[in-house]
């Protein structure tokens, strides 16, 4: 009998820590793998363990009633009853935002950084190049880039490798967020990506910044080509 009570106890237990380890992925209606919330749900755990901050990933097909994603992540932190931040993903429209419960957290994290659409100092610099209006929106620009979420989303992918991309992204994003979190407690997780992951996160920053640069030597070789073709075309003419 006292056998049977105390496998009957150990299962609850399991049960039970199951669920509170589980917790952290706190609603995926995009990845769906257990793999993906086997990675989050212990970064998690080990970051509230060690500050007393819920961390939660929210991954949605979409949002109703034309609601923001800021919003439904706003919800879901003011619920909560300890310090709680929320990095929150919609596919459609393709939005990601992440917002904290108090005005004090956001002093834990760097939020721009994180979102950052420029991963590299050299796509900073494209991106100045690009876009910039001014001489204030170029240094805007350079000093913006570290990105680990908005770079890896808008790399082209179809089909199943749309999961897949998904999935490194907001890992990538919920890993940076953790361990900025944890930083600014003097802890470190062991469980978060780090350095072991930062050779695969810099391999997909250079492949994606590789391909804006072939298409903007692409472009300018194009228009160098119409040039010459308008040049012949016009010599041509006059000749004949």
């Amino acid at each position: 009998m006292r056998n049977t009570r105390g496998l009957a106890a150990l299962i609850l237990t399991l049960l039970f820590s199951t669920s509170l380890f589980a917790e952290y992925l706190y609603q995926d209606d995009v990845v769906q793998k257990e793999s993906f919330a086997d990675a989050i749900n212990p970064i998690g755990q080990e970051l509230y363990e060690k500050t007393g901050v819920r961390l939660y990933l929210v991954m949605l097909r979409e949002l109703e009633n034309n609601e923001s994603i800021a919003s439904y992540a706003l919800s879901i932190a003011k619920q909560q009853n300890e310090p709680t931040v929320v990095v929150a993903f919609t596919e459609m429209p393709k939005q990601v935002q992440i917002i904290a419960s108090s005005p004090d957290l956001y002093k834990r994290f760097d939020r721009g950084h994180i979102l950052s659409p420029n991963a590299t100092l050299i796509g900073a610099v494209i991106s100045s190049i690009m876009f910039a209006r001014s001489f204030d929106d170029v240094k805007e620009e350079i000093s913006n880039y570290g990105g680990v979420v908005l770079p890896i989303l808008g790399e082209r992918a179809k089909g199943k490798d749309l999961v897949g991309k998904y999935s490194v992204a907001m890992f990538g994003g919920y890993s940076e967020t953790a361990e900025e979190i944890a930083a600014s407690y003097d802890v470190t997780l062991e469980h978060a990506a780090g350095n072991s992951n930062q050779v695969g996160v810099d391999i997909v920053r250079y492949i994606f910044y590789g391909t804006i640069l072939f298409a903007i030597f692409g472009y300018f070789r194009g228009r160098k080509r119409a040039k010459l073709r308008e040049a012949a075309e016009k010599e041509e003419s006059t000749n004949e």
